[in-house]
């Protein structure tokens, strides 16, 4: 176990020492929001968004393309060095080789999508083009990555079946391939879509992570106790700069990218009952906002007078760094209420 927290302390401080002159590197490059006008799914302005955001105008977005950077090479650099020195690798399945593949191409291809869209927001968008990426053109290409994971999870780590405690254990077959893509798409979102207050993204996804850390621990998961270890350091340097008033954003880079490997982190756990408990406050980011898209498509009106749920807070008068503290303590008892069901036999 020391081993792996050495892991953890090394990347901690590989990314602390990275991290200002990386943020100084985005201001020179201009990778920062010029202003804080924002639309929705539809296109459309998002005039409260704006008004409580606008400060946060100038503010660098990228940071998760640094901790993509450092977690991938020090994943790599830590998984050689223990080969070198002899120590186990094991794994939970046959083909560690596989294990690693899904996981990394998770973590890396679905952070292209997300920097192609941030680098729209940047620079595109002012010269009148749309905002980022079209909503169904950024679902259709998570659609297939998320496939393509799900596919190799099915077919080459003989994944298909689900746990659900209490009720029994479900081989869904190959119906596994679209169970487990609408989790992974559902959670980058999920994600994303929690980005939008100072350490609250970034400090929700921490706690689960070491929930998913410690559960890796008790199954002694090499490949994921390396990853996540790296993972939670930089996570940690990064959340040093981005609690309230945040001097880095994630951007959808990070956000997308480290929504849809919590997501497979827990498939390949297996405890996707869990996944849905430890994620509990992504989950009712995300369902927050689909019950807003479905009644202003359907009904052509708000359910809620804006979403998602941090949002409504701020709206009906908390404080952003109420909201994220509390929005914090949720997730740990999450966290904790997951553990206790992974648990269980």
């Amino acid at each position: 176990m020391a081993i792996y927290l050495l892991v953890f302390f090394i990347s901690f401080l590989v990314n602390l020492v990275l991290l200002i002159p990386f943020i100084n590197l985005l201001y020179k490059l201009k990778f920062q929001r010029a202003s804080q006008e924002t639309r929705d799914a539809f296109n459309k302005r998002t005039p409260i968004f704006d008004k409580f955001h606008k400060q946060k105008a100038g503010t660098p977005v990228g940071g998760g393309i640094l901790i993509i950077l450092t977690t991938l090479f020090g994943f790599t650099l830590f998984i050689f060095s223990f080969a070198f020195m002899g120590k186990d690798i094991v794994s939970n399945y046959q083909s560690i080789t596989s294990e690693i593949k899904i996981l990394l191409f998770t973590f890396l291809f679905f952070s292209f999508l997300g920097l192609y869209d941030d680098f729209k927001k940047m620079f595109f968008w002012r010269q009148g083009s749309f905002f980022g990426l079209r909503l169904r053109h950024k679902l259709i290409i998570e659609l297939l990555l998320a496939t393509i994971v799900s596919y190799w999870m099915f077919s080459e780590l003989d994944v298909s079946i689900i746990n659900i405690p209490y009720l029994g254990v479900y081989d869904l077959s190959w119906w596994y391939i679209p169970f487990a893509t609408f989790v992974i798409v559902a959670f980058s979102n999920a994600v994303n879509i929690s980005d939008g207050l100072d350490g609250l993204s970034s400090g929700v996804l921490l706690i689960a992570l070491l929930a998913f850390w410690t559960i890796s621990i008790s199954i002694l998961d090499t490949p994921l106790l390396i990853f996540i270890a790296v993972w939670i350091g930089g996570l940690i340097a990064f959340l040093y700069f981005n609690v309230y008033p945040a001097r880095l954003f994630l951007g959808d880079t990070g956000a997308l990218s480290f929504g849809a490997t919590f997501a497979v982190i827990g498939l390949l756990l297996g405890k996707v009952f869990a996944l849905t408990i430890i994620g509990g406050v992504f989950v009712a980011e995300i369902l927050s906002s689909l019950i807003q898209l479905v009644s202003k498509k359907y009904r052509g009106k708000k359910l809620f007078p804006v979403a998602p749920i941090h949002l409504w807070l701020q709206y009906k008068g908390w404080e952003e760094p109420k909201i994220v503290m509390r929005a914090w303590v949720i997730s740990i008892l999450f966290a904790v209420f997951g553990l206790m069901i992974a648990f269980l036999k």
